[in-house]
């Protein structure tokens, strides 16, 4: 169901990550947060650094605020975003070193960035049922949204996608294995939802990367559209659930040099028990707007991305208002919301460039807000009475 944005046209938000401010040094290392937080160092950096976060959204004028991914490991390249569910639930053993890691697949060879990056991804074996451990999300949330009155958003990858994370010894079937994903982490959606979470986004369903790229006969696009909907199951109820789909954020790169298009993926997309989708747009300036506006059904909302994580130049707002009018000629404004194309963390950017991507994102709604009679945003940043400089 609608909560944070309900009601809202044109609502602005980012993906999830942010910078981590090079201050904030300690990581969770395999611990379990609330066991981190009981060092001082670390509690100390972690608020300090996820105040600044707030901030920093606050400051640009966005309405719906994210945790920027704080508790994640300084890892390389955002190698966290996965790990953290890897390293807190059972049935994992260590990672280890394996083809699997440094696969000599399309570009991922020595010499380009890709391979570096996925030299650090060293997949666990599975060598047990998985079951749920301390992935304390709800804790999570609540450090944010203690921040501010602002609803905060908060996400986890999707079972689908760790699974392809891991070495499997254990299941017969994969499916099994990604089924049993889908019920931990439904598990700790519900707690984070009882919690009180406005938002719970669930990141990269593994349909979009799969659809007219891979064709596998066991792990179908109709198969993870049913684990995803068991990973859901449920939780619409109780809050607003999203699904974030790209096509890549670590070190700002792709993943994929495919055809980067949903076009034959908005169907399966289209089936998830989600109330809002989120796509890309920035880059590929709208060029699935249309096929997006036309093939996901008006019970869900769309949000689309308006700014690039992955290039250093800011955006002007003029560029922003021009994606979004053309976005409102197949998506309603209030079925519209306004994000980035992914996450601005994982070594993507600076502290700087993410801030004043936020700003022309939120200047650049507000021009179109006006146009249509709507509320604008306070962004502090761009007003003049608070300038240093008379």
């Amino acid at each position: 169901m609608f909560v944070a944005t309900k009601g809202m046209a044109l609502a602005t938000t980012v993906t999830g990550s942010l910078p981590r401010p090079s201050w904030f040094t300690k990581n969770l290392a395999g611990r379990p947060f609330s066991v981190a937080l009981g060092e001082r160092a670390y509690r100390e950096q972690y608020f300090d650094a996820l105040a600044s976060q707030i901030v920093d959204q606050t400051r640009a004028g966005l309405d719906i605020l994210t945790d920027g991914d704080s508790r994640f490991d300084d890892d390389f390249a955002g190698r966290s975003w996965f790990a953290y569910v890897l390293e807190r639930i059972g049935g994992m053993t260590e990672p280890h070193v394996s083809k699997h890691s440094t696969a000599a697949a399309r570009d991922k060879r020595p010499g380009d960035i890709m391979y570096e990056v996925v030299e650090t991804r060293l997949p666990p074996y599975v060598d047990g049922p998985v079951t749920r451990g301390a992935l304390e999300y709800a804790r999570a949330w609540r450090s944010a949204q203690s921040l501010t009155q602002k609803p905060v958003k908060i996400g986890g990858i999707s079972a689908g996608l760790v699974e392809g994370m891991t070495v499997n010894r254990h299941y017969k079937d994969r499916r099994d294995l990604i089924m049993d994903l889908s019920a931990v982490l439904n598990a700790e959606y519900h707690e984070l939802a009882d919690a009180g979470a406005p938002v719970i986004q669930i990141e990269e369903p593994a349909i979009h990367g799969r659809v007219g790229i891979v064709d596998d006969p066991i792990l179908t696009p109709e198969f993870y559209v049913k684990a995803f909907n068991a990973e859901v199951e449920g939780l619409r109820a109780k809050t607003e659930v999203w699904c974030h789909t790209c096509w890549g954020s670590p070190a700002a790169q792709r993943v994929e040099h495919a055809d980067l298009s949903y076009a034959k993926a908005i169907p399966y997309l289209n089936q998830l028990a989600v109330d809002v989708l989120t796509f890309e747009g920035a880059e590929n300036d709208g060029t699935d707007f249309e096929v997006i506006g036309k093939g996901v059904a008006k019970d869900k909302k769309i949000a689309i991305g308006v700014v690039n994580h992955r290039t250093l130049q800011v955006e002007r707002p003029e560029e922003v208002a021009a994606l979004v009018r053309k976005a409102m000629k197949w998506i309603e404004p209030e079925r519209l919301i306004l994000s980035s194309d992914c996450g601005f963390g994982r070594q993507g950017m600076s502290r700087l460039h993410a801030l004043y991507k936020m700003v022309s994102l939120v200047r650049g709604a507000n021009l179109v807000r006006r146009e249509l009679g709507l509320p604008e945003a306070d962004v502090l940043v761009a007003n003049p009475k608070f300038a240093l400089i008379d």
